[in-house]
Protein backbone atom coordinates (compact mmCIF):
# COMPACT_ATOMS: atom_id res chain seq x y z
CA UNK A 1 0.00 0.00 0.00
CA UNK A 2 1.03 4.12 -1.31
CA UNK A 3 2.17 6.21 1.75
CA UNK A 4 -0.66 8.89 1.83
CA UNK A 5 0.55 12.29 -0.19
CA UNK A 6 2.04 14.37 2.41
CA UNK A 7 2.44 18.60 1.32
CA UNK A 8 4.45 19.09 4.85
CA UNK A 9 7.03 16.44 3.94
CA UNK A 10 7.06 18.17 0.23
CA UNK A 11 7.60 21.37 1.36
CA UNK A 12 10.03 20.25 4.11
CA UNK A 13 12.49 18.45 1.26
CA UNK A 14 12.02 21.80 -1.33
CA UNK A 15 13.37 23.90 1.50
CA UNK A 16 15.78 21.47 2.75
CA UNK A 17 17.37 21.27 -1.02
CA UNK A 18 18.13 24.85 -0.81
CA UNK A 19 19.37 25.64 2.39
CA UNK A 20 22.71 27.09 2.50
CA UNK A 21 25.45 27.52 4.60
CA UNK A 22 28.57 29.92 5.01
CA UNK A 23 31.94 30.07 6.12
CA UNK A 24 34.45 32.99 5.83
CA UNK A 25 38.06 32.69 6.36
CA UNK A 26 41.24 34.49 5.95
CA UNK A 27 44.07 32.65 4.11
CA UNK A 28 47.85 34.44 4.82
CA UNK A 29 49.95 32.09 2.37
CA UNK A 30 49.68 29.49 -0.38
CA UNK A 31 50.42 26.88 2.50
CA UNK A 32 47.48 28.07 4.26
CA UNK A 33 45.36 27.86 1.10
CA UNK A 34 46.71 24.18 0.22
CA UNK A 35 46.35 23.38 3.87
CA UNK A 36 42.71 24.42 3.38
CA UNK A 37 42.36 21.74 1.02
CA UNK A 38 43.67 19.08 3.24
CA UNK A 39 41.26 20.14 6.06
CA UNK A 40 38.41 19.93 3.43
CA UNK A 41 39.08 16.74 1.65
CA UNK A 42 38.23 15.47 5.29
CA UNK A 43 34.56 16.38 4.21
CA UNK A 44 34.07 15.53 1.22
CA UNK A 45 32.54 12.10 -0.06
CA UNK A 46 31.90 10.90 -3.20
CA UNK A 47 28.99 12.76 -5.12
CA UNK A 48 30.27 15.74 -3.63
CA UNK A 49 30.86 19.05 -6.38
CA UNK A 50 33.58 21.59 -5.49
CA UNK A 51 32.89 24.67 -7.66
CA UNK A 52 35.83 27.15 -7.35
CA UNK A 53 35.87 30.89 -8.30
CA UNK A 54 38.65 33.64 -8.28
CA UNK A 55 40.66 35.67 -10.44
CA UNK A 56 43.90 33.73 -12.45
CA UNK A 57 46.41 33.60 -9.72
CA UNK A 58 43.67 33.72 -6.58
CA UNK A 59 45.03 30.09 -5.20
CA UNK A 60 42.32 27.58 -6.74
CA UNK A 61 45.01 24.95 -8.03
CA UNK A 62 46.60 25.40 -5.06
CA UNK A 63 43.47 24.41 -2.76
CA UNK A 64 42.73 21.73 -4.78
CA UNK A 65 46.13 20.29 -4.60
CA UNK A 66 45.43 20.06 -0.82
CA UNK A 67 42.34 18.27 -1.91
CA UNK A 68 44.29 16.06 -3.22
CA UNK A 69 46.63 15.61 -0.61
CA UNK A 70 43.93 15.05 2.13
CA UNK A 71 41.61 12.55 -0.32
CA UNK A 72 44.97 10.73 -1.16
CA UNK A 73 44.74 10.61 -4.82
CA UNK A 74 47.78 9.47 -7.54
CA UNK A 75 49.23 11.76 -9.36
CA UNK A 76 50.29 15.54 -8.81
CA UNK A 77 47.58 18.09 -9.05
CA UNK A 78 48.11 20.36 -11.77
CA UNK A 79 46.17 23.05 -13.71
CA UNK A 80 44.10 21.44 -16.11
CA UNK A 81 43.91 24.52 -18.23
CA UNK A 82 45.26 22.65 -21.80
CA UNK A 83 43.86 19.42 -21.28
CA UNK A 84 40.26 20.73 -19.59
CA UNK A 85 40.22 17.66 -17.26
CA UNK A 86 41.93 15.75 -15.23
CA UNK A 87 41.37 12.13 -13.30
CA UNK A 88 43.17 11.27 -10.13
CA UNK A 89 42.23 8.25 -8.76
CA UNK A 90 42.29 7.14 -5.46
CA UNK A 91 45.34 5.29 -3.20
CA UNK A 92 43.43 4.91 -0.27
CA UNK A 93 39.77 2.95 -1.53
CA UNK A 94 38.37 6.42 -1.34
CA UNK A 95 36.99 8.36 -4.17
CA UNK A 96 38.92 9.61 -7.19
CA UNK A 97 39.36 13.18 -7.28
CA UNK A 98 38.36 14.52 -10.82
CA UNK A 99 39.82 18.49 -11.37
CA UNK A 100 38.11 20.36 -14.12
CA UNK A 101 39.33 23.97 -15.61
CA UNK A 102 35.98 24.95 -17.58
CA UNK A 103 37.82 28.69 -18.36
CA UNK A 104 38.30 28.15 -22.07
CA UNK A 105 34.72 26.22 -22.13
CA UNK A 106 31.69 27.94 -23.70
CA UNK A 107 28.93 28.75 -21.39
CA UNK A 108 25.96 26.13 -20.08
CA UNK A 109 26.00 22.52 -18.90
CA UNK A 110 25.89 21.82 -22.93
CA UNK A 111 29.55 21.63 -23.51
CA UNK A 112 30.27 20.33 -20.38
CA UNK A 113 28.36 16.90 -21.41
CA UNK A 114 31.30 15.66 -23.40
CA UNK A 115 33.58 15.51 -19.94
CA UNK A 116 30.32 12.98 -18.47
CA UNK A 117 30.52 14.71 -15.14
CA UNK A 118 27.34 13.48 -14.69
CA UNK A 119 28.89 9.70 -15.17
CA UNK A 120 32.03 10.55 -12.78
CA UNK A 121 30.21 12.63 -9.96
CA UNK A 122 28.42 9.69 -8.07
CA UNK A 123 31.98 7.98 -7.17
CA UNK A 124 33.94 11.15 -7.53
CA UNK A 125 34.96 13.80 -5.99
CA UNK A 126 34.38 16.31 -8.94
CA UNK A 127 36.43 20.11 -8.55
CA UNK A 128 35.22 22.72 -11.37
CA UNK A 129 37.68 25.59 -11.59
CA UNK A 130 35.71 28.53 -13.18
CA UNK A 131 32.57 26.59 -13.25
CA UNK A 132 30.12 28.92 -12.78
CA UNK A 133 27.00 29.25 -15.14
CA UNK A 134 28.48 26.07 -16.17
CA UNK A 135 27.93 22.96 -13.87
CA UNK A 136 25.19 24.15 -11.52
CA UNK A 137 22.76 21.79 -13.07
CA UNK A 138 24.65 18.49 -12.23
CA UNK A 139 23.66 18.54 -8.50
CA UNK A 140 21.89 20.47 -6.32
CA UNK A 141 24.56 19.67 -3.71
CA UNK A 142 27.36 21.24 -4.27
CA UNK A 143 29.92 23.09 -2.28
CA UNK A 144 31.35 27.07 -3.73
CA UNK A 145 34.27 28.18 -3.06
CA UNK A 146 34.86 32.08 -3.73
CA UNK A 147 38.59 33.25 -3.34
CA UNK A 148 39.08 36.88 -3.33
CA UNK A 149 42.60 38.58 -3.51
CA UNK A 150 44.24 41.47 -3.42
CA UNK A 151 44.46 43.15 -6.85
CA UNK A 152 47.06 45.62 -8.30
CA UNK A 153 50.41 45.96 -7.66
CA UNK A 154 51.44 43.85 -4.95
CA UNK A 155 53.12 40.51 -3.43
CA UNK A 156 50.17 39.94 -0.69
CA UNK A 157 49.44 37.05 -0.24
CA UNK A 158 46.37 37.12 1.29
CA UNK A 159 42.89 36.13 0.24
CA UNK A 160 39.18 35.95 1.80
CA UNK A 161 37.88 32.57 1.17
CA UNK A 162 34.17 32.03 1.38
CA UNK A 163 32.44 28.61 1.36
CA UNK A 164 29.05 28.16 0.89
CA UNK A 165 27.36 24.69 0.87
CA UNK A 166 23.96 24.42 -1.27
CA UNK A 167 21.54 21.80 -0.87
CA UNK A 168 20.45 19.39 1.78
CA UNK A 169 24.15 17.30 1.88
CA UNK A 170 25.92 20.43 2.93
CA UNK A 171 23.06 21.62 5.25
CA UNK A 172 24.26 19.11 7.67
CA UNK A 173 27.89 20.10 7.83
CA UNK A 174 28.41 22.61 10.73
CA UNK A 175 29.56 26.28 9.09
CA UNK A 176 32.55 25.48 11.79
CA UNK A 177 33.91 22.25 10.31
CA UNK A 178 34.14 24.24 6.96
CA UNK A 179 36.67 27.66 8.60
CA UNK A 180 38.62 24.50 9.84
Amino acid sequence: MEAPHSPAAETTAAITANVTVTARLAVESPEQMQELGRRLAKLLRPGDLVMLTGELGAGKTTLTRGLGEGLGVRGAVTSPTFVISRVHPSLTGGPALVHVDAYRLGGGLDEMEDLDLDVSLPESVVVVEWGDGKVEDLTEDRLHVLIHRVVGDTDDDRREVTLTGYGARWAQVDPALLAG
